[in-house]
């Protein structure tokens, strides 16, 4: 996965929340303990995160800060912030030797910090969603990109679908509803 597909999943929370940015962000984003707002902003953190770690390349473990986002922020700034994360983890990715490896719970090529970046900012946006009372599915092509690099265990059938199954959001026929769950990101 690569830079524009981390702008490409950004755009796409833009696209789909600023129309709803005047509206209760304090309300839980769908199945989460968190709101919206509290979810936004932690898009924002984990994307800051992952630039830090493609660009620091720690092998042992996260780079020791963190992404704090004012309290007072509306939820157009917070958009604000996630897209300019964003911005920070796709030149970052892009930038990156292809080869180069930093943590995240093994040693994690840039790739798969872009996938990590592309499913946190779709998943959480579906909680938004949620939460909000938008119907709003995550973009095929983006889910088929993050299921086949973090998620090699995927069965087969509509990739928003399988996403949302695989990370404990949604059902799929015969298939029990997942409790746990992991993403694969790391690579040697």
């Amino acid at each position: 996965m690569t830079g524009a597909d981390v702008r490409a999943a950004a755009d796409e929370m833009s696209r789909v929340l600023r129309p709803h940015d005047d509206r209760d962000w304090s309300v839980r984003a769908g199945t989460l303990t968190w709101s919206c707002w509290t979810t936004a902003a932690h898009v924002a953190h984990d994307l800051l995160a992952y630039a830090g770690q493609v660009t620091g390349l720690p092998p042992d473990g996260y780079l020791p800060y963190d992404l704090r986002v004012s309290p007072t922020a509306s939820p157009a700034r917070v958009l604000d912030v996630v897209r300019a994360c964003a911005g920070l983890l796709a030149v970052a990715v892009e930038a990156a030797e292809p080869t180069a490896r930093a943590w995240h719970w093994g040693p994690c090529d840039p790739a798969g910090f872009a996938a990590m970046g592309v499913a946190e900012t779709v998943l959480h946006t579906h909680d938004i969603t949620l939460g909000l009372g938008v119907p709003w599915r995550p973009p095929q092509h983006l889910s088929a990109l993050v299921l086949r690099r973090l998620f090699p265990d995927a069965p087969a059938g509509d990739a928003p679908d399988v996403l949302l199954w695989m990370t404990g959001r949604g059902d799929l026929p015969g298939r029990a509803r997942r409790t746990s769950w992991r993403w694969y990101a790391a690579r040697d």
